[in-house]
Parts: structure tokens; C-alpha cells; sequence
């Protein structure tokens, strides 16, 4: 897996880390927060999908640290500690978008395991402090400037394996 110089992304559900690598070198490591759910491909599961995926879209190059996005789309609304305390169960997606797309027909991709069409992303959130515990509806939750950094060390096609 990974020739010389090709970047991979490793997610590790039972660690709560996603490991950044340029073939068999480690690059980057940061810590992350699946779903709460736990592990699992079905739609409306809530669960994290398992297996090989790759970065399908990047969206939010540049956008300000914080920067709301909902449908995929800056809200015009930034994340203070004022928003977040008028609606703490808002399921934030923040700073960056990494798109996932199911590499696994029948179990990632496809039908109602699809996970492009399940909306499973790499996204900042407001909730820092529950990295490392499982506490998303699905998607692999980030620091802000961790997923500003890892935006900028990947690029669409880039693969990414779930594990765990």
C-alpha cells in the first residue's frame, strides 16, 4: 500500500487517531472523534463506514478558521462560544471539508451503503475537547488547524482506509 512519494490516510476507529503517511513514512498524526455509534456502513446508521475510501472533493480552501458550512456551504456564520452555547447540539461541521468516497462496492459504495451519499467527511469542529472519544454522527471530527494542516498535505484522490 503507498509507493514512494503517494500519500495515504489511515483512520483508526478503536485509537481515535488518523495518520497521515508518504508511502511507509509517517507525516502527520492527529487525534479524532468517530461516531458514537461506533463502526458501520448502513445510511442513517450514524456510524462511521469502515474500509477503503479516497478524498473525493476539498472544500473550504482559505475560509476563516471556525467558518460554518452546511449543504457543503459557507453559512456566512463563524463558531464562537456565543454560537455554540445557543445551539450545543448542532452537529457543527466546521473549517474544512474532506469529502470521502466509498472505494468498496456493497460495502462503502453503492446502494444504502454508499458513503459519498451518507455525507461522511473530514470536518473541523467546535467540540476540541472530545477528540479522541468517539462523539460524531458519522464523520471523523478534527481540530481546526489540524484539518487546516492535513487540507493542505492532501488533495482529491488521496486514499483513505478506515480501520477499526
Amino acid at each position: 500500500m503507498g509507493g514512494v512519494g503517494k500519500r495515504r490516510i489511515r483512520i483508526d476507529l478503536k485509537s481515535q487517531r488518523l495518520d497521515l503517511f508518504e508511502g511507509d513514512r509517517g507525516l502527520a498524526s492527529y487525534p479524532v472523534s468517530t461516531a458514537a455509534k461506533g463502526a458501520g456502513e448502513q445510511e442513517g446508521s450514524e456510524k462511521t463506514p469502515r474500509g477503503l475510501h479516497e478524498i473525493r472533493a476539498m472544500i473550504g480552501a482559505g475560509a476563516p478558521t471556525g467558518t460554518v458550512f452546511a449543504g457543503r456551504r459557507p453559512t456566512g456564520e463563524v463558531c464562537t462560544p456565543e454560537t455554540l452555547r445557543a445551539e450545543p447540539a448542532r452537529d457543527w461541521i466546521l473549517t474544512r471539508i474532506l469529502w470521502l468516497r466509498g472505494l468498496e462496492p456493497g460495502r462503502n459504495r453503492f446502494g444504502n451503503v454508499d458513503s459519498m451519499r451518507r455525507y461522511i467527511y473530514i470536518h473541523g469542529t467546535p467540540h476540541e475537547a472530545a477528540l479522541g472519544t468517539p462523539a460524531s454522527h458519522g464523520c471523523i471530527r478534527m481540530g481546526n488547524a489540524d484539518v487546516v494542516e492535513l487540507f493542505d498535505l492532501v488533495e482529491p484522490g488521496v486514499e483513505v482506509e478506515i480501520v477499526g
